[in-house]
């Protein structure tokens, strides 16, 4: 009784809140104003509030620009809890595009869509993105390219760092930073959460997400521990490669610390 009015007083607030906010998103997005980088982070505080996901952040997003963060994926919780820390754009696979409810957010929050498949569109997509960062937005990017258990990292597809790469001509220091953040899920109802409890956090591909949406609701109260770590420096002569090696490493190794509970800088 108790959990379904929390979940139908959340409801209210977060709907009230995008009755309240998206006619300016949309006003923002349609005459590209500067509004339309920060709405979406003052409602992502308040759905995060609303959700019961207490967020903690360690270490320091990078002050210079342009900015990529590198990220790993568990569940679309991550995108709320790193929209609700900075004003945020996403690379994001095309299907999400049509997905209900996320798709519409994502385009509100305009997301860079990218098609892997084609190589043809690779080149317009990554212009895109270097033409953003460019601008001084911070870009996330989920290199595993799909969701994990949130146990660990998947491999890291290196191929989207092209976009970085193509941002450093528009660089007015001839360097782009590409930061490594790990999102480890620590807690839930003020209780360390084992590895065999994370699922409630996580959302794999083969679970809807209706049904997984409904049981977060009803758990409404998650700890998120948010790592950034030391960034590295993508200039003309970065390996790409090796880059993004570096990167998952630094993701490995503040997620397994964060996950065993370890101290964190």
């Amino acid at each position: 009784m108790i959990a379904g009015l929390r979940v139908a007083l959340a409801g209210i607030v977060i709907l009230v809140a995008s009755i309240l906010l998206m006619p300016w998103q949309l006003l923002a997005l349609r005459f590209d104003w500067k509004l339309r980088r920060r709405l979406p982070r003052v409602w992502h505080r308040i759905v995060c509030r609303c959700l019961g996901i207490r967020i903690r952040v360690h270490g320091k997003m990078e002050t210079h620009r342009p900015l990529m963060l590198c990220a790993n994926h568990s569940s679309w919780m991550d995108i709320m809890v790193l929209s609700a820390i900075a004003d945020v754009a996403f690379i994001a696979k095309v299907e999400v595009r049509d997905w209900p409810i996320f798709g519409t957010l994502a385009k509100l929050q305009k997301s860079v869509f990218v098609v892997r498949e084609e190589k043809r569109k690779t080149g317009h997509q990554a212009n895109e993105i270097a033409a953003r960062m460019a601008d001084g937005e911070i870009v996330v990017l989920f290199p595993e390219g799909t969701t994990s258990d949130g146990n660990r990292l998947l491999e890291v597809k290196s191929s989207l760092f092209g976009a970085a790469a193509m941002a450093v001509p528009a660089s007015p220091t001839g360097l782009v930073i590409v930061q490594p953040v790990a999102v480890a899920y620590t807690g839930v109802h003020g209780l360390p959460m084992g590895r065999y409890h994370r699922p409630l956090a996580s959302w794999p591909g083969d679970v809807e997400m209706l049904p997984h949406l409904k049981d977060v609701l009803r758990c409404g109260a998650f700890e998120v521990d948010v790592c950034f770590g030391e960034a590295v420096e993508y200039g003309p002569e970065t390996n790409r490669k090796q880059a993004s090696a570096t990167i998952a490493q630094r993701i490995r190794s503040m997620l397994g610390d964060a996950l065993r509970g370890r101290n964190i800088a």
